[in-house]
This record gives structure tokens, sequence and C-alpha cells, in this order.
């Protein structure tokens, strides 16, 4: 694998324009590491792109050597899939820019962009693009995976607000797609990760929203059975502006948080209203309303406030395991084991992580993209969260141990964004029966799987000439 790095170094380094960095050369340790402190690895070359040219060259190289080859936008992939060992990592960190209409509501965003970077320039104009929660995500990644956040209820999911992709295929061509060119692939994009090539653009939908109202509170222990129930009942009713997650966890020992829920488990509800205030303030004050009064807090917030908030509980380096899954319907037994693990999390900053979807997502047909089923309206995420090696062990056996408890209650699905890289198993699962639309068009795009650092759709094995 070395000697492939040396000789795709050397087929590049007169034709390429942004930086080739090797083990030992200056910036390299920054540029290897990765969001997921489990996944250190070390490639043989980074070839940190400046345009679009690059990218075709670097695919261009690595197909001729058969070099492994990771794609790097924000380096936030859970199962590492944003590096390797030995090959060849194609890095799209300064290709960022923004251009936005306000106008027709509409943006082109470039493949390196982190969210940050959309929300920024989207904001100047007013508007927004439905998408994750923490700032530092890479947006490609996010939105190929499907893409989840606070504004899913109202305007969908991240992939239903993209109008078209150009991407690098594994032949080095640029392809462009839409409704209506090149419709299979279109489809393919939206929910099928990065199994058909690199994309270097994105066209955006956009919507008017500058803030909203966020509401918080902490539920001791003793009260989480009851505001589950609730929850579950009341989100199937509740209206698109209102967004309510709740995380299952043991309370920092923060100033902010009461005295007696320190260290304790508790039930941590987010909600946020995106419609006129007035009109939400009942829906935020029921849900409150089984909150410990003392951590109860509700506020206007500006979006880019809100997109920013999670940014420091989910930092670069530490150690990151996920298990995930949907329901139709949260039964009692479920909440009763999601309660009782509660008390026995490996770490305190783990968190059994809950969301309603349902609203605008639940409006696209299962078969209009490769997302698919939008049915099952509850999505958790077991989301294990520690810093030292040294646990390891005991919080990835809790995951698993909690989530094949749980399993058997769930709808088959699972989310690729918040699959870990010992998963590969459950990517049919994840199509279910788009299955075959899927390797159909990954055999066309990407026949020798060059593609395969991902969630993967592996090609059909296609007859010798």
């Amino acid at each position: 694998m070395v000697e492939a790095s040396e000789e795709v170094y050397s087929s590049l380094y007169r034709r390429f324009k942004g930086d080739l960095l090797r083990p030992g050369a200056s910036g390299y340790e920054d540029a290897r590491a990765i969001w997921n402190g489990m996944v250190a690895r070390t490639p043989g070359l980074i070839a940190c792109c400046s345009d679009v040219s690059d990218v075709q060259n670097a695919i261009r190289a690595a197909s001729e050597t058969g070099i492994l080859t990771a794609v790097r936008c924000g380096g936030h992939s859970l199962a590492g899939f944003s590096t390797c060992d030995g090959g060849m990592v194609i890095d799209l960190s300064r290709m960022r820019q923004v251009t936005v209409d306000p106008e027709a509501r509409r943006a082109r965003i470039a493949g390196g962009c982190l969210l940050g970077s959309i929300d920024t320039a989207t904001q100047k104009a007013g508007l927004v693009f439905p998408s994750g929660v923490v700032s530092h995500t890479g947006a490609s990644g996010l939105i190929l995976g499907g893409g989840t956040g606070w504004l899913t209820r109202r305007f969908g999911l991240s992939c239903d607000n993209v109008e078209g992709f150009t991407l690098v295929t594994a032949d080095s061509s640029i392809e462009r797609c839409n409704a209506k060119e090149n419709p299979d692939l279109f489809w393919a994009l939206r929910g099928g990760g990065g199994n058909f090539g690199v994309v270097t653009e994105f066209e955006l939908k956009l919507h008017p929203l500058t803030s909203v109202v966020l509401a918080e509170g902490l539920s001791p222990e003793a009260d989480i059975r009851r505001l589950l129930e609730c929850w579950r009942d009341f989100m199937a009713e509740a209206p698109l502006d209102l967004k309510w997650n709740i995380d299952l966890r043991v309370a920092p020992r923060a100033k902010k948080v009461p005295t007696a829920l320190r260290g304790r488990p508790v039930a941590s509800s987010s909600l946020i209203w995106t419609g006129d205030p007035e009109a939400g303030r009942s829906y935020l004050q029921r849900a409150l309303s089984m909150c410990n009064p003392d951590s109860v807090s509700s506020k206007i917030v500006s979006f880019l406030n809100l997109q920013t908030m999670a940014d420091s509980d989910f930092p670069h380096g530490r150690r990151y395991y996920t298990k995930s899954g949907y329901f139709t319907y949260l039964d009692d037994s479920s909440i009763d084991c999601m309660v009782e693990a509660v008390a026995t999390m490996p770490s305190s900053e783990t968190q059994i992580e809950l969301a309603y979807l349902g609203g605008a997502a639940a409006r696209i047909a299962a078969n209009d993209t490769a997302f698919g089923d939008r049915s099952a309206p509850f999505i958790m995420n077991l989301l294990a969260n520690w810093s030292d090696a040294s646990g390891d062990a005991g919080n990835i056996s809790w995951i698993r141990e909690l989530f094949n408890q749980l399993r058997p209650a769930m709808k088959p699905g699972v989310y690729i964004n918040f699959m870990s890289g010992d998963e590969q198993d459950r990517v049919p699962e994840a199509y279910q029966e788009r299955w075959e639309r899927m390797v159909a068009v990954k055999t066309h795009y990407d026949p020798n799987n060059f593609f395969r650092l991902n969630q993967n759709v592996p090609p059909r094995k296609l007859p010798l000439p």
C-alpha cells in the first residue's frame, strides 16, 4: 500500500493544485485526525483538493493504482469512513464555497462545506437549509445519508431539499443529476450515502426562518416513564412547528442543573417552535409541565445560536459508538427497558436519543428517494460518548446489549448516518425493497466498487468480456 501511495503521489504532484500530504509532512497530523477518536488511521496520502479538477485527478490516479480511497468532507463519519490505513484520502475541506440566491431561495454549496458554512451564508439572507444539529458536521455526508435535525418536521429531511447534484464518478467523469437529468442517480443520492461518487456541488432549496422558540427542561428519574408515555401520544397530533426531542442521560454536575438532579438519571427535553411564538405557548407549557420547575427555560434564540448549541457536547477527538433504529409505536415495555438502562450507563456523556419525525418528512413517499420508508416516526439513537480507550469495551457492550433488548419491538430499518463501522450486515435493512434499484445504480456508476468506504452497496458482479 505504501508503494501505491507513492505511485499516486508521483502521478499527481505536477498537476495537483492543492496539497499532497504524506506521513511526516507539515500539516499531515492535523489533516489525518477525524471526529471519532476511536478511529485513528494513517493514510499513505491525503489529497487536499482545491477544485473539481483536483478531485478528478485524484480519482483517476487512485483508480489506475487500485489504492484504497476514502473521501473526507467534515470527517464526521461515525463509522470512520473518512479515513483509511495506508491508502489515500480525498479531502474536500478547502472546497467550502456557498452561493445564495435570496430571491429564488436557492443556494449552491461546494462538497467540503460544514453545516456552519451553510448556516452562516444563508442566514445573511434570512433563509435556512434543514440539516443537522452540530455545526462542525460535514454537509455532504449528512445530506447523502438523509439528514435529520431541528427542522425535519417543518421542512423535511436534508436530502428532500436538494434539487441537484454535481459529482465526480469512479471513472473521473463529471455527472449532473436532478429530477430530469440522470433521475436514477438523483434518486439514489438522496439517502444512498457515498456509494456513487464525490459530490462537488449541491443545489439546495432554502426556507425563510431566522429564529425559533427554544424550551428546555429536565425530568427526574421517577417521572421519565410518564414523560415518555405523554410524549409518545402527544407528538402524534402535534403541529409541524413543534419539534420535541428527549435524551435519557445522567444529568451533568453543572450550576444550571438543580442540585437534586446532578449526577442522577434524567430525561432532558429540548423543544423548538418554528412558528409564531404566541401560538406555540400552550404546546411548550404542556411539555414543560412534566419537568422539574427549577430546570425549565424558554426563550427566543437565533437560528445560528440554535445550530451551534450542541457543538461542545460532541467535540472532535472523543470516542463515539452508536446503534440506531425506528419504532412504529413506542410500547410500554420498550419504555421500561430504556428507563432501567439509564441507571447503568457507563459514561456520563452517553445518551439514549429519541426524536419524533413525521411532519414534512413523512409526506415523501417511500419510493421517491433512496432514504425510503418514513412511516415509523420514532427514531432512537443509542449514542455512547466517552474519552479514554480503556472504556471502549464497557461502552460498546452496553450499547449492543441494550440494542438487542430493544430490537424485537423495532420496525426493520436503520438511518445510515447513525450506523457504526461494524454494521455492514444492516445496510440492506436500510434500503429494504429499494435494494435492487440501489444495486443497479451502483453497478452502472461504480462497477468496481471504487467507493466502498461507506455503508456499502456492492455492485453486481459483471460477466467477463
